[in-house]
């Protein structure tokens, strides 16, 4: 077939389902910004001065970048992965060095007229890696330790990096990769750990007020929740029901003569309480795994010794780690302290402006909290508010949706593909989407800490269009080979 017919079956197979939601995205992204920061002395939504007339040179510019993306051979993408993915590594590593201090991160590249964050573009790299990787061989993530620590290798290099440019939320949504990993194998303990961490850092920092046992409530809880765990691990995991029912019996009797010794006035440190316990625990299970031969005690008593461990690291972490207006977000999103003028400015604004706009919202250009300009960074991360305010409930439900049915086609189109190497990409490109649209949704109404993460397709800038356009697109020219050798066979 000549060159000129390749090119045709190229474009006939693209799946245009999520081209067209791809289209309907970018096009209602560009009325947001637009909205976001109308001025009402120049109206024109193509003013190239304007951020909507900007974000129209972007799209420009990235329907470019789709196209040439398509007419790519697609085994060039996994042919060429890991050389990418080494040179975005050098790219995010000079920007450490040579990158402008702005808001205290070293993050954006400056080219003349043009900036861009190398670390949009490290995503599509990582997942090229990521899916080279599982594209190996006789590669199977379980088949050894070595597989699962040359994962990690490839997610956690990029994070590194990006947590040196002092730019955490960027960092963070890398380690929405592990969601491809639970796809592929990894075992649902490793995110049941993540959540539990999520949850036992949440108790320990929001329930400092009060104590229970001599030691804060909040400390207090996640020992009761370690405990909780450690019944339910050893009866759903391990499969060991008795030695599940004489823990939880040991735990719930010294819990309650503990109780009853409170009540009669004497003191028993809480902190000698949940270890004696936890320890005596862990020593039965240990004595148990030698009688019966089940070495998944052995992890759940390294479990239980690495959750407490982690509670003890939680304070310093917190006090010495995150940086002090980290810790003001994060106390904000907690309830632990208000500052509507301060921390908690944003997102108590953002929520007004989204709360006016009702059901059926205030219509478009009609926003007067964004119009007034009381939302910060309204036209980048905080574009979600002004969606709520001007097109209400239903227009914002609207976006969800919308972005809904992109993850599921996306996921749908990556079951399909007959490699490791289509299939892992196109959940990568999932888990990013997915991570992208929580946070960010979550950080505009106040269920999640402001850490800038983009509203793909929506929020004003070049380098996050790019890379979301380059991470679908790939993953479009791989589905399309797909189909090309189904009509040549």
């Amino acid at each position: 077939m000549d060159r000129r017919g390749n090119n045709i079956s190229i474009f006939a197979n693209i799946d245009w389902i999520t081209v067209g939601i791809y289209l309907i995205l970018i096009i209602a992204g560009v009325f947001s910004i637009y909205a976001a920061s109308y001025d009402f002395d120049n109206a024109s939504i193509l003013d190239p001065n304007e951020f909507s007339g900007k974000q129209i040179r972007w799209i420009g510019l990235s329907l470019a970048l789709a196209v040439i993306i398509l007419l790519f051979d697609a085994h060039v993408f996994e042919s060429y992965a890991i050389p990418i993915y080494l040179a975005i590594l050098l790219v995010m590593l000079v920007t450490i060095f040579i990158a402008p201090d702005i808001k205290g991160s070293r993050s954006w590249l400056v080219l003349g007229p043009i900036r861009f964050q190398p670390a949009e573009f490290g995503k599509f790299a990582t997942a090229l890696a990521l899916a080279k990787l599982f594209n190996s061989y006789n590669f199977k993530l379980n088949a050894s330790k070595k597989n699962y620590l040359l994962c990690l290798a490839i997610i956690f290099t990029p994070i590194l990096l990006i947590l040196a440019q002092k730019e955490t939320g960027s960092a963070l949504a890398y380690l929405a990769l592990f969601f491809v990993l639970y796809r592929e194998g990894m075992s649902g303990m490793v995110l049941l750990a993540a959540l539990s961490a999520v949850t036992f850092f949440v108790l320990a920092v929001k329930f400092t007020g009060s104590t229970l046992l001599g030691i804060p409530l909040g400390e207090a809880l996640v020992f009761i929740l370690i405990m909780v765990l450690m019944v339910a691990i050893l009866a759903l995991y391990c499969k060991q029901i008795i030695t599940s029912r004489n823990i939880m019996l040991w735990f719930a009797g010294t819990g309650l003569v503990v109780w009853i010794l409170s009540l009669c006035g004497v003191a028993v440190p809480g902190l000698v309480y949940f270890i004696t316990a936890l320890t005596v625990a862990c020593l039965y299970c240990a004595v148990t795994s030698l009688r019966v031969k089940n070495s998944r005690l052995l992890i759940t008593i390294f479990a239980t010794i690495g959750a407490v461990l982690f509670l003890f690291s939680v304070n310093y972490a917190f006090n010495n780690v995150l940086m002090p207006h980290q810790q003001k977000r994060i106390k904000v999103t907690l309830g632990i302290t208000d500052e509507p003028l301060g921390a908690g400015y944003n997102v108590n604004q953002s929520k007004i402006a989204i709360g006016s706009g009702g059901f059926f919202g205030k219509g478009f250009l009609n926003g007067t909290q964004t119009k007034l300009k009381y939302v910060p960074e309204q036209h980048t991360d905080f574009i979600y508010c002004t969606i709520g305010e001007e097109e209400g409930f239903l227009g914002a439900s609207a976006v969800l949706l919308l972005f809904l049915i992109l993850i599921l086609r996306v996921m749908h189109i990556a079951e399909r593909q007959p490699t490791a190497f289509g299939r892992v990409y196109g959940y990568c490109v999932a888990s990013y989407l997915i991570f992208h649209l929580a946070i960010n949704t979550g950080m505009v109404i106040g269920l999640c800490p402001v850490i800038g993460i983009p509203l793909p397709f929506f929020s004003y800038g070049g380098s996050s269009l790019w890379s979301f356009t380059i991470l679908l697109f790939i993953l479009l020219r791989i589905d399309a080979a797909r189909k090309e050798h189904h009509s040549f066979r």
